[in-house]
């Protein structure tokens, strides 16, 4: 997206630099790195970045708003409904497409949002070691509003420790050892000193909730919540029995509370209006399917990673559908084949990092991670055996 800085990173790749970049990467955390790394960063101009930025920031203020609790109490499945919900997300991920609009321009159009944590610490650890193989150019950066890597890595700590000591904190997943995202886990641990921990490994007693560390059994205070509850309803009964006791009362802190994952998401897209959100409707409020069906996609509300989405959506798909309350119909973007490689041009999606410290009027952007694709859609399912696609991150014109 800036030419110049472009052609001088593809004019300075090989296959050579490509293959000790990843081989210092991987080394951090040996045999974690579990998904695919994309052989370049993105460069976006400061006026791109500005964009996604605008309408972020007008999403938060329907976010901030007091009826935003009101407006979603129907997103939060009442089977999977958390006690003691509190009242914010301590964290945001608004996912960007660079797309080309009806006049040719290049244009961020967003495409989902969560209340919910991505790899935050992993995407410390991947920009400095590119800038030890690739370019890294003046006035540019990862970090958003100033931030750097010490006041990044203490505001995420600050969030996710609360007032607690590292080891009355953990990280919770389903079989953390398994997961494709795993090296976050690890990063998470260097940056902050928490643990990962499995929901088949919590111990209740009461309203407490106890993990083993280092062979002594250490009250959790605190959950930094990396468990997506259409995860755990694919496991074994068993597991899922294990994650009831999530639903109880329990004495604990969440960071980020479950609830807020469905709050904000693809259930609040349809209440946004603005020029970089492409609009989306709930398929119950539907009275007369559009002529342009075509230039619709057909997603499910509690799904995630691109799971039962419909791009190519035909009138048998709606009529289908038993529950349209839990579905929405999204105007298709033309994302941008713009991303110039050795081989075809490549697609992206840029995902820009929002967390929110208790006691802030409002939460700030930090940081970035971007996603290559020259398939369908982005995910690896739909870029298998192609190159220059896979996970990156963005230098920002400052």
């Amino acid at each position: 997206m800036v030419p110049a800085l472009r052609k001088r990173f593809n004019d300075q790749f090989s296959d050579e630099k490509y293959q000790n970049f990843l081989k210092n990467l991987s080394g951090v955390h040996p045999g974690q790195l579990d998904f695919r790394v994309a052989e370049t960063p993105l460069f976006i101009p400061r006026s791109f970045k500005q964009k996604m930025l605008d309408a972020c920031e007008s999403i938060i203020d329907i976010i901030n708003d007091e009826k935003f609790k009101k407006l979603t109490e129907n997103a939060i499945p009442q089977d999977l409904l958390v006690p003691q919900e509190n009242e914010r997300s301590h964290f945001f991920a608004f996912d960007f497409g660079i797309c080309e609009n009806s006049d040719g321009e290049i244009e961020p159009q967003l495409i989902e949002m969560q209340g919910f944590p991505s790899l935050f610490a992993y995407q410390v650890l991947l920009p400095e070691i590119s800038a030890k193989h690739f370019i890294k150019p003046d006035g540019y950066d990862n970090y958003l509003n100033g931030f750097t890597r010490e006041t990044y890595i203490a505001l995420l700590q600050e969030i996710i420790l609360g007032n607690h000591q590292p080891d009355e904190v953990i990280l919770l997943e389903i079989f953390p050892e398994k997961q494709k995202t795993r090296i976050d886990f690890f990063c998470t641990e260097d940056y902050t000193g928490i643990k990962p921990v499995c929901i088949t490994d919590l111990l209740v007693e009461g309203k407490h909730l106890f993990y083993k560390r280092d062979g002594k059994k250490i009250r959790v205070k605190r959950i930094y919540n990396r468990l997506i509850f259409d995860d755990l309803l694919q496991q074994s009964p068993e597991v899922q029995e294990k994650g009831k006791i999530l639903f109880t009362e329990l004495d604990v802190e969440w960071v980020p509370h479950p609830n807020w994952f469905y709050r904000i998401s693809k259930y609040t897209l349809p209440f946004i209006r603005h020029p970089n959100v492409p609009a989306t409707y709930f398929l119950k409020d539907i009275k007369q399917v559009p002529t342009d069906l075509d230039q619709f996609v057909l997603k499910p509300l509690f799904s995630f990673a691109g799971q039962g989405v419909v791009v190519d959506v035909m009138e048998d798909d709606i009529k289908k559908i038993k529950d349209p309350e839990n579905w929405i119909l999204q105007r298709k973007v033309n994302y941008a084949s713009i991303i110039e490689t050795p081989g075809e041009l490549a697609k992206a999606e840029i995902r820009l990092f929002y967390f929110w410290k208790d006691g802030d009027i409002r939460p700030v952007a930090t940081n970035n991670l971007a996603r290559l694709s020259k398939g369908k859609m982005v995910g690896v399912r739909y870029n298998k055996d192609k190159e220059w696609v896979g996970g990156s991150f963005c230098w920002f014109e400052k």
